[in-house]
């Protein structure tokens, strides 16, 4: 069996899967602690983290194996490190990790790490053109493109949470004004909101009991996601939009619904056509899988 260990490196929890390469079947999975700014002389901890996961699959696999690796930044593109992730995950820019790990690993942006897995074995299996968004604190996202990923030139590409919804707003912290990530992102919920909520968890709550003010709120937020969606099929033609991360997880009808109804008005369907429109299937694990596919494409 050939197999190869995914590592999903997050700010708070480092994700790990020991992989099937030929059926895209996790065969492990283990969870630990970032442990984000502590360091064993001039070594992240987190390093030394990944180096004790890998040793303990291939104890349990009973052989040497290659390693995919996604985190946080703009990849390097030879894929041997993060050549740029400012203000947390200290140490991790330019950290060179097929030396520290002593064998093949190629590191990927954990956006496109996670459309990559929805690709290799979840929402966008077999198809050519898709892109993904991810609802969480921020928003993030990703490009499949005429079968591959796209990176462009500097590993910046996919950054669709950083597009203007609204050029009279304030700019968010990529200085894009009026961007999606602000219009439905978590970290913004408080200003959105108007104070009344401290989560969109907390929103979607309120919004299920009867409040108006929520449901304005969240409605509104919504049609900013349908408007970009609609955009962003007019440029990449997709045959699939992939929408994941917490918010769409919780969310769940809440946000399909509506977002499904907005686009009714907005998207342009020549000759009848419709993109599709689903949920992500992956959820955790779509990191770690989307590392190990991005492993074998570049073998």
């Amino acid at each position: 069996m050939s197999q190869a260990i995914g590592i999903d490196l997050g700010g708070t929890n480092i994700k790990a899967a020991l992989v099937d390469t030929a059926s895209a079947r996790t065969l492990a999975t283990l969870s630990k602690p970032t442990r984000d700014g502590e360091f064993d002389g001039d070594t992240p901890r987190f390093a030394l983290t990944v180096r004790e996961i890998v040793h303990e699959f291939e104890a349990q696999a009973g052989q040497k194996l290659r390693v995919g690796l996604s985190a946080p930044g703009l990849a390097n593109p030879d894929g041997h490190c993060i050549d740029w992730m400012p203000g947390r995950m200290h140490g991790l820019e330019k950290f060179h990790w097929s030396v520290f790990l002593e064998r093949d690993c190629r590191v990927l942006n954990d956006a496109h790490a996670a459309l990559l897995g929805e690709v290799w074995a979840g929402a966008a299996k077999d198809t050519q053109d898709a892109f993904m968004l991810t609802l969480g604190t921020g928003v993030g996202g990703a490009i499949w493109s005429g079968g591959r990923l796209l990176k462009g030139k500097i590993g910046r590409a996919g950054h669709l949470g950083h597009i203007t919804i609204d050029a009279n707003a304030a700019c968010d912290d990529f200085n894009t004004p009026g961007s999606l990530e602000d219009a439905i992102g978590n970290q913004t919920i408080a200003q959105r909101g108007e104070g009344r909520y401290a989560t969109t968890h907390a929103l979607l709550d309120a919004l299920s009991a009867g409040d108006e003010h929520a449901a304005k709120v969240w409605l509104t937020s919504v049609r900013h996601l349908a408007a970009a969606i609609a955009s962003l099929i007019n440029v990449l033609d997709p045959e699939v939009v992939i929408v994941g991360g917490g918010i769409a997880v919780g969310a769940g009808a809440r946000l399909f619904d509506p977002l499904q109804q907005a686009l009714t008005g907005f998207e342009w369907r020549p000759g009848g056509h419709q993109a599709r429109i689903v949920p992500a299937k992956l959820g955790d694990s779509a990191g770690c899988l989307g590392s190990v596919f991005n492993l074998l494409q570049n073998s």
